[in-house]
């Protein structure tokens, strides 16, 4: 019998929420089309966001030599005079490779797209803008999971010009590295992009009218990466507000000037304002089918990213926190699931957190503030990367791995890393919190050498040694020969 939809599922933007969506559900056996306003599929995640950032990121590792300053001195450089041309050589190489296999895997998969503006006519219809030809059409579908993302928000009193005075999603289309640079929003975004250009030899100034960094990162982890960004030379100005931005002419040309409440005046050659993101909505026509969007034009969803209309379906960064190509990734595959009654299963409170400053920090689980806070009693182990043979042949002798785990019983609770390769090595730890192990897994297994994962044993040890007396010791485990064979 035809149905009276056109489609299953019908998904409004192409970034990783949308893309995994579709593709979850044409894998089950529906019928699955993907509108996307621009040219290219990817959102924001391929094309100005986490792609463009994460490789923009690599390339300043490498030409900056900042990987290996630690053996062969603070002044080495794989190249001199790097510029941003340089840098996004690199950026478009993979931007254009990430492209192809995200078109690909969709096409793949049988999923139709459409270059096309959507906006809704009712809980099942959507009015199809093409934006090629400018034409019209409408159609119907079962399901609808809004994955549009969002943009930097931009204040309306600033002049935004793309290369003095810019948010982030202008950093791809820069053409010049600034002497000096302003970043304004100390969030990851912003804190991302300041240890970056400070690895360059940018003098970076970071403002934020919070008193502390990544308020959502474990303490003593935070207190490393800001010991870290003033080593890079990075003047940090918290529990400051900004009144205005604006361009003025001085004698060495023209520059950005920074008015803060408290009186004070920055004077800059580039200002990055980056205070947070605001929801791709305002042209979905949300208000013809019942969805309120908050302040910020995200849309607010159940435990299975339903919005007011049960048909209708929110995931990824449009929904706010903790907006991670990963967990929007996620969302998309248990929304789809949801909405065709099939189960999904996954651990939400397990997902990692992957912050991609230099040093780059990763963390799953429970944090010591956290645990405080609820009167969990705790113990930590730490390793520093100095005492892992690793650390020392790649040049990272300041790197952190830290457990938190409960007292007594040494179940671990999360685990917080800083330094090189942290958002690889938190898996390990997310494995073992995923099957409910504790410390004496990692006092047990038998790491490769020499390898940044050892320090999971280096941590689990000085764990134990903190407890102090024996019999406030866990029991460690001898492992059992014949059932591993």
């Amino acid at each position: 019998m035809k149905s009276q939809y056109d489609y299953d599922l019908f998904v409004i933007g192409s970034g990783p929420a949308g893309q995994r969506a579709a593709i979850q559900a044409a894998k089950l056996g529906k019928r699955v089309a993907i509108a996307e306003r621009r040219a290219v599929v990817g959102g924001a995640w391929i094309n100005t966001g986490t792609i463009p950032s994460k490789t923009l990121r690599e390339a300043v590792l490498y030409l900056s030599g900042y990987r290996v300053r630690g053996i062969y001195g603070m002044s080495y450089s794989v190249k001199q005079d790097i510029s941003m041309s340089d840098l996004l050589v690199r950026t478009d190489h993979v931007v254009r490779h990430e492209l192809d296999v995200a078109r690909h895997q969709l096409l793949r998969n049988g999923v139709e797209l459409i270059t096309a503006e959507a906006s809704f006519v009712d809980p099942n219809k959507l009015r199809l803008a093409s934006v090629t030809d400018g034409g019209q059409r409408t159609v119907a579908a079962d399901k609808i999971v809004l994955a549009t993302g969002t943009s930097a928000t931009r204040d309306p009193d600033i002049a935004f010009d793309g290369r003095q005075i810019l948010t982030s999603d202008d950093i791809p289309n820069s053409d010049f590295i600034p002497k000096s640079m302003a970043v304004v929003g100390a969030g990851v975004i912003g804190s991302e992009y300041a240890s970056m250009f400070a690895a360059l030899g940018v003098r970076v100034t970071l403002i934020d009218k919070r008193q502390r960094l990544l308020d959502f990162i474990d303490a003593e982890i935070v207190d490393a990466l800001v010991y870290h960004l003033r080593e890079n030379r990075v003047t940090l100005r918290l529990g400051e507000e900004v009144t205005a931005i604006e361009l003025v002419e001085t004698e060495l040309g023209e520059k950005v000037r920074i008015h803060l409440a408290s009186g004070k005046k920055l004077t800059t050659e580039q200002a990055l304002y980056s205070i947070g993101r605001t929801g791709a909505t305002q042209k979905l026509r949300l208000d013809v089918v019942g969805v309120q969007p908050d302040e910020r034009h995200r849309i607010v969803v159940n435990e299975n990213y339903q919005t007011e209309v049960p048909n209708i379906y929110a995931v990824g960064d449009v929904i706010g926190f903790p907006s991670l190509a990963s967990t929007s990734m996620e969302q998309g595959r248990l929304a789809a699931c949801h909405a065709f009654g099939v189960e999904g299963e996954s651990l939400p409170a397990l997902f990692p957190h992957g912050i991609y400053t230099l040093p780059e920090i990763s963390v799953v689980g429970k944090n010591e503030e956290e645990l405080t806070e609820a009167g969990v009693a705790y113990e930590v182990g730490k390793a520093q990367y100095r005492e892992i043979a690793r650390g020392q042949i790649i040049g990272d002798s300041s790197g952190l791995l830290k457990l938190v785990f409960r007292h007594g019983t040494g179940e671990l609770l999360g685990v917080h890393i800083i330094g090189e390769g942290a958002s690889e090595l938190i898996h390990i730890g997310q494995a073992v919190l995923a099957y409910g192990g504790n410390v004496d897994y990692f006092i047990n297994t038998v790491f490769n050498y020499p390898t940044l994962a050892e320090g999971y044993k280096t941590a689990a040890f000085d764990g134990i040694n903190r407890m102090g007396s024996p019999q406030d010791t866990i029991s460690i485990r001898p492992v059992d020969k014949e059932a591993t064979g």
